[in-house]
């Protein structure tokens, strides 16, 4: 009764740790549409893509030092009406800025349901196996949650319009709160930590800093604000890094980064986040505007990367039992570099498959990394700082993802302006361009366009390629970690209230 009990929880743990993952990724599709509605810029398009992912990567680790203080499950239940109301007040967003606000106000409540659906899992099964099994099926739900977002939302636009994309979080969030108070257990820490207000503060100011001039350097003629942005907010980061070296009880604990194998791996979570969003977010407008698919046909087209994920998570397990671990995560970034260069193919008649094949590979050989990558982090130190090591784990994740969509969409964005020659600032604008032009002159601006926006995925393809490439390297010069014998964890039953 108690594993049956356990396992019906595990699932109603399953439900937040999707939908914070797909809300990272659900917009990709919708973006054209609800750019048109809300006349949304480039810069604005950016921002309503990553406001969501800074504020969950910048704030999962204060979370998880909250839910320690007044218990996981009722963080959990906290953020979860927080997520369901958020979501409606999102769908029926009247502008591009009241979009963005409420987007970064659902990073908040995202970033109270990440940690606790991991420290949960944890406290509901004490046995190695089977913890093992539940950690595993957690990290699929993770990673695929984030790749088969566009699908969900291209499936959605076919029949509703842009809003519905946020409306499918809210039964799923009425479930959680009904459900989680009778198959949770309730979880507290004698012993949490201070929260640290001011490092707080500090950590999100330098993401957001330091992001937003990265942004700006790809359309500013003239770069003294983004340049300063990125001064300021490495200062800014400078200062956090030394107040968490001086205080006892740090909010990100920076120490745990002179383990070799816990710094190796958490690296590669955070490189291989920023390869996959930088992908996927080229990937899933190419088919689109410059294939021509329609929402629905393009979120069928992009389910490989879906099930790739889900393949390669789910297999990991029966891999390291024949491999080691580090082994098995290296073999698989070489595979996701292959992938990656498949890409750089993708023109005329042979793009399709190649995109197809590209991105399923690509997905495939991350799954070793994100399957395993969360028990190397954890078993790399001690286990009485496991848990601040599992935090910083999710948060190198959320931020890898939300780095993927500014960095490589930044980069995507220069290639295709300069070969434009400054005359189309993207891809959707020359498209709305060409219908208020002659037919021929229309038809040219738009293969000049197409052109352009392929020869950005060509160089994003080599770029995750040599991200790839350079991870398989850094794992397999690692030092093994050394597992610990578990500490005892609280009786199940004794837990629940």
């Amino acid at each position: 009764m108690r594993v049956n009990r356990a396992w019906l929880g595990l699932v109603v743990l399953m439900l937040p740790t999707l939908l914070v993952a797909m809300d990272m990724t659900a917009l990709l599709l919708a973006l054209p549409r609800l750019s048109a509605d809300l006349g949304a810029t480039n810069v604005q398009q950016l921002w309503i893509s990553d406001s969501y992912g800074l504020m969950v990567a910048g704030l999962v680790i204060t979370m998880g030092t909250l839910g320690d203080r007044i218990g996981r499950r009722r963080l959990l239940m906290i953020g979860g009406a927080a997520f369901g109301v958020l979501s409606v007040v999102a769908a029926f967003a009247v502008s591009p800025l009241m979009l963005i606000v409420v987007r970064a106000l659902l990073g908040v409540a995202g970033a109270t349901l990440a940690p606790s659906t991991l420290a949960l899992i944890t406290n509901m099964f004490r046995e190695e196996r089977q913890r093992g099994k539940a950690i595993a099926i957690w990290a699929t739900c993770q990673f695929t949650g984030g790749a088969l977002g566009p699908v969900l939302a291209g499936v959605l636009l076919q029949h509703f319009w842009w809003g519905s994309v946020f409306l499918v979080a809210v039964p799923a969030m009425a479930l959680l709160l009904l459900a989680g108070p009778v198959l949770l257990p309730e979880f507290r820490s004698d012993q949490a930590g201070r929260l640290d207000l001011a490092g707080v503060g500090l950590s999100l100011a330098a993401v957001l800093l330091m992001v937003y001039g990265i942004k700006q350097l790809s359309v500013e003629s003239v770069p003294v604000v983004p340049a300063v942005a990125l001064v300021v907010g490495a200062a800014v980061g400078l200062l956090f890094v030394r107040r968490q070296l001086r205080l006892e009880t740090p909010l990100l604990d920076l120490r745990l980064l002179r383990n070799r194998p816990f710094t190796a791996v958490l690296v590669a979570l955070v490189f291989a986040g920023i390869a996959m969003a930088g992908t996927g977010l080229l990937v899933t407008q190419f088919l689109q505007s410059v294939l021509g698919f329609s929402p629905a046909a393009s979120a069928v087209l992009f389910a490989p990367m879906g099930l790739g994920v889900a393949v390669g998570t789910m297999a990991a397990p029966a891999l390291a039992r024949r491999l080691k671990q580090t082994t098995a995560i290296a073999g698989g970034l070489v595979g996701s570099a292959l992938g990656s260069l498949l890409l750089v193919g993708a023109d005329g008649a042979s793009a399709l498959p190649l995109v197809m094949t590209g991105i399923a590979v690509l997905a495939l050989g991350t799954g070793p990394l994100f399957a395993l990558g969360t028990g190397l982090v954890v078993g790399s130190v001690p286990p009485e700082r496991a848990g601040s090591a599992a935090s910083m784990s999710e948060t190198g994740n959320y931020f890898g993802g939300s780095l993927g969509f500014a960095l490589l969409g930044v980069l995507a964005a220069v290639v295709y302006r300069s070969r434009m020659d400054g005359t189309s600032d993207s891809l959707a604008g020359a498209v709305a361009a060409s219908r208020h032009l002659p037919a021929g002159e229309g038809a040219e601006l738009l293969h000049t366009a197409r052109e352009a926006f392929t020869a950005g995925l060509h160089v994003t393809g080599v770029v995750a390629a040599a991200i790839f490439a350079g991870l398989a390297v850094l794992i397999l010069t690692m030092r093994p970690a050394t597992r610990t014998a578990p500490a005892a964890l609280p009786d199940y039953e004794a837990t629940r209230s």
